[in-house]
């Protein structure tokens, strides 16, 4: 497939340097259904969970969304450039509108079944695995209550729709502390494993065409830089934990070897993965070259310092320390940052990653949207 044109990659920075515009595409997916954790969570966790606060949502809803993030994520403004609607989380019992697809994600899920709990480690319950068989009962929902005239997707929607699927950091990050990086090298081929297996029971179900997310720079991240053990000789010249992200590229590395094996079992299907880790990390090695003046440290959090990340206190929330009452509060130009809340993107940097998803410059295979969708806004 070919790539953007010139013209198409710079109507789409327009569409996606606006937080009003409004399009009418014509598109060949009627849908998108998401799987994932945090970094494309829309609301799932915090409807099975409700507690979220502000300032989250601050930049572009004005209130927390149930996002990561100050505003929009990838997936948001993929749904945009597409034409759809933000995607309703499966887990919302409140106006949920599945017709243009739905998100499974949740915030701390992982590709592996999880051993613990979500009160004992953090992590979700919502695994891949159970956001698989979500998918597969809203299937079996839309078949039998077609003529129901509930917001359900059509029948030939799950054929024609987009599967994205970025999920994995919580596998690689939750057990670095006990384990180490050689400790949990051991399972990532379990963890590619699981993700082609799922690709493959989602093109039974009808799917054609999948991206695949790989894993961002965690080395960058503030709140790992501040968490995770190193010594100095482990920092780079961009303050960058340099073992983490060795790391990270050798689960990348397995991931697209797995993809690529994955495309002999799926005839007919495009099978897309997609370099979010490059794109994040010319953002942290080279933040003022797309407009940001912060990279290792976060909009949203305590202590200042060069990562402004204190995990005693985490974004939006307030603790007693040494007598005080301290809170974890936003910084008031988040587009100037890279990093959100230590852990996340803020929506200036997703618009920046989004936009190379759209033009297609970081897919393997090249994944030319404009094959399928008109993304020219209406003026």
């Amino acid at each position: 497939m070919k790539a953007f044109s010139l013209h198409l990659l710079l109507l789409t920075l327009v569409l996606l340097s606006s937080s009003d515009y409004r399009v009418e595409a014509k598109c060949n997916f009627p849908a998108i259904f998401n799987f994932g954790d945090s970094n494309s969570d829309t609301g799932g966790f915090w409807a099975a969970f409700p507690a979220q606060h502000g300032p989250f949502g601050m930049t572009y809803f004005g209130h927390p969304s149930g996002r990561a993030s100050d505003g929009r994520l990838v997936v948001d403004f993929l749904t945009q450039a597409l034409g759809l609607p933000f995607l309703s989380p499966y887990l919302q019992s409140i106006g949920p509108d599945f017709r243009h697809g739905a998100n499974f994600a949740t915030l701390a899920s992982t590709v592996l079944l999880p051993q613990t709990s979500l009160f004992v480690t953090g992590i979700s319950p919502f695994s891949l695995g159970i956001q698989l068989n979500q998918i597969k009962e809203l299937k079996a929902k839309s078949l039998s209550l077609n003529q129901s005239g509930l917001p359900l997707p059509s029948t030939d929607v799950f054929a024609r729709a987009l599967y994205t699927i970025d999920i994995g950091q919580n596998d690689f990050t939750s057990n670095l502390k006990s384990i180490g990086v050689a400790g949990v090298k051991q399972y990532l081929p379990s963890v590619v494993n699981q993700i082609s297996w799922t690709i493959k029971e989602l093109y039974d179900l009808g799917g054609r065409n999948f991206v695949i997310f790989n894993l961002a720079p965690i080395g960058c991240y503030p709140a790992f830089i501040r968490q995770l053990p190193h010594n100095a000789r482990d920092m780079d010249q961009y303050g960058c934990m340099v073992s983490y992200n060795k790391a990270v590229m050798h689960y990348n590395r397995l991931l697209l070897q797995s993809l690529n094996n994955t495309r002999g079992i799926v005839p007919g299907a495009n099978v897309v993965y997609f370099d979010k880790h490059a794109v994040l990390l010319e953002l942290f090695r080279n933040p003022k070259a797309s407009g940001f003046y912060y990279s290792t440290k976060a909009c949203c959090g305590y202590g200042g310092g060069a990562q402004n990340y204190d995990p005693a206190v985490y974004c939006g929330n307030s603790k007693v320390i040494n007598g005080q009452n301290v809170t974890a509060t936003a910084c008031g130009d988040p587009q100037n940052y890279v990093s959100w809340d230590g852990i996340h993107a803020t929506e200036a940097a997703n618009r920046v990653i989004a936009t190379v998803l759209l033009n297609g410059s970081r897919s393997n295979p090249a994944f030319a949207f404009s094959k399928f969708c008109d993304l020219n806004p209406i003026g």
